[in-house]
């Protein structure tokens, strides 16, 4: 079993690390679902945390289908990811119709490669699973993130098994979305996955006394302006020993 955390911080990167994860998926704004982070961000997490890292290229929030000025940037994003000695990279592509964007895929994959390829949670929003599946087992991707195409993993557990029966070997399925303690043996259990990804930040006060309430940095769906958001490595310690038991 492989326990992939998702993160955004170095702090939570060096917390995996001491906690036992043996990957992340380092991405900002995790708020929207994870856009691409800063390589400085990047650069210090290989200088302090001795882990897998997977790196998120997503140029904004919202949906997939994105414009020929985005996907440079995400072509530019690769390029620079892979000079920078990461050791995954993680997209996704969708047309209107809502299957995969084979050509910009393809495009993107050969432009990673030797470095494996997690096509992320766009996976959720296409309108045919298994036809996404084969697309991407064609198209040579090493890893789908998926919760089932549901809210969470918990509700998406028949159609993640129903994907790894499928891919048969061909392609790793990891369920991500909502698995915590509690619900980790049952959904490894039900889907029968080998890899797993799970968000556990914690709530951490800021340390400004000084506070102006009437102003916020956002919009007005915003997160708490005084509050910072950091995956501490006793969670993460034990999530991998409930990993160590199921393996």
């Amino acid at each position: 079993m492989i326990l992939e955390m998702c993160i955004d911080s170095v702090e939570s990167a060096i917390a995996s690390a001491e906690g036992g994860a043996q990957r992340v998926e380092f991405c900002a704004n995790l708020l929207e679902g994870g856009t691409t982070p800063s390589l400085g961000a990047i650069r210090e997490t290989k200088r302090r945390a001795k882990i897998d890292l997977s790196v998120m290229v997503r140029p904004r929030g919202g949906d997939f289908c994105h414009t020929e000025e985005e996907f440079a940037v995400m072509e530019e994003d690769v390029r620079i990811f892979k000079e920078e000695g990461v050791d995954c990279l993680v997209f996704g592509l969708l047309n209107p119709d809502g299957t995969v964007d084979q050509e910009r895929t393809r495009r993107l994959i050969e432009l990673a490669r030797p470095l494996p390829v997690t096509f992320h949670r766009a996976f959720d929003m296409t309108r045919d699973p298994f036809e996404a599946l084969e697309t991407l087992i064609d198209l040579g991707a090493d890893r789908i993130l998926t919760s089932g195409q549901e809210p969470s993993v918990f509700e998406g557990t028949e159609l993640i098994r129903d994907l790894i029966e499928r891919a048969a070997g061909r392609i790793s399925i990891m369920p991500g979305c909502g698995i915590t303690l509690k619900n980790l043996h049952r959904v490894v259990q039900e889907t029968g996955a080998s890899e797993i990804h799970v968000a556990a930040p914690a709530a951490q006060p800021s340390a400004m006394s000084f506070r102006n309430d009437a102003v916020f940095m956002g919009t007005a769906l915003r997160s708490e302006e005084y509050m910072r958001y950091v995956t501490p490595a006793d969670t993460v310690r034990r999530l991998a020993a409930s990993v160590k038991e199921i393996s």
